[in-house]
């Protein structure tokens, strides 16, 4: 069986819905192997996030680049059937989010007749204390029109879990004392001029350039002006969230599922 195994759970091109490509070749439960492996990716497979949403959006109508692609994330589980996650809680680090978007990655591969071809997609994690709590990899539900409205609304879809998150920590710490709870921190990749993505999330009035984004993706604003949310530039090579935004090469896809996973 390891000969049959692959170095990463996916590989581009991205998928879509390939309406002209041939139908599947062999007779098995396309929905029941992905709710399977839906449920190992929310457990200990952070890993294979990407790949599993991707295959996800096509049940309905699977065709045999869908077949191929899901075949290809078992046999990388083959390879990887004795790992998961490891564990190394580091009290310093506290509660930290790591968020990073795909810009309109499928538009240059699928056709223009889909409008979810141009959807970004948003990847983020979420840790505390070093150790890995959510994750999570979907596309974005509006096009945007910049790398840099892609990564604000990743930003604003990644925050809206950590409310709950930082509440749930408030009352450990009532009832676990000795439990540090430190400030959160958020850490955002930003590629070239994508600081303006930090900017904007800072700013205190809209500009003529964001008066279009809704305001769902603005409420952040008034947490990051009060401390709660430290939003910070990360480097490329320390963003934890790109292993959830698209396929990756196998250097680097190995050197941040370490990363993630500890492995």
């Amino acid at each position: 069986t390891k000969t049959n195994s692959r170095s990463t759970p996916a590989n581009l091109p991205l998928l879509h819905k390939d309406e002209k490509d041939s139908n599947r070749k062999y007779d098995w439960n396309y929905r029941a192997v992905t709710g399977m492996l839906n449920y190992l990716t929310g457990s200990t497979r952070p890993d294979i996030a990407m790949a599993v949403h991707q295959i996800a959006r096509f049940s309905n109508n699977p065709k045999l680049s869908h077949e191929k692609s899901i075949m290809r994330i078992c046999r990388y589980l083959i390879g990887t059937a004795d790992k998961g996650m490891i564990f190394k809680p580091d009290k310093t680090k506290g509660l930290e989010l790591y968020v990073d978007a795909d810009f309109a990655g499928n538009w240059k591969n699928a056709g223009e007749e889909h409008p979810e071809n141009c959807m970004s997609r948003t990847g983020y994690l979420i840790r505390y204390n070093g150790c890995n709590i959510m994750w999570k990899s979907q596309l974005q539900t509006e096009i945007t029109l910049s790398t840099a409205e892609s990564e604000y609304v990743a930003l604003s879809q990644a925050l809206r879990p950590m409310i709950p998150v930082i509440n749930l920590l408030e009352d450990f710490h009532k009832i676990f004392p000795e439990v540090s709870l430190q400030t959160p921190k958020v850490n955002v990749i930003v590629y070239e001029d994508n600081t303006s993505c930090i900017v904007m999330s800072q700013a205190d009035k809209f500009t003529p350039r964001t008066k279009h984004i809704t305001l769902k993706y603005h409420w952040f604003k008034e947490y990051a002006k009060n401390g709660l949310f430290n939003i910070e530039h990360v480097d490329t090579k320390l963003q934890l969230a790109d292993i959830f935004t698209k396929p990756l090469d196998e250097v680097t896809f190995k050197r941040l599922r370490f990363l993630v996973c500890g492995y």
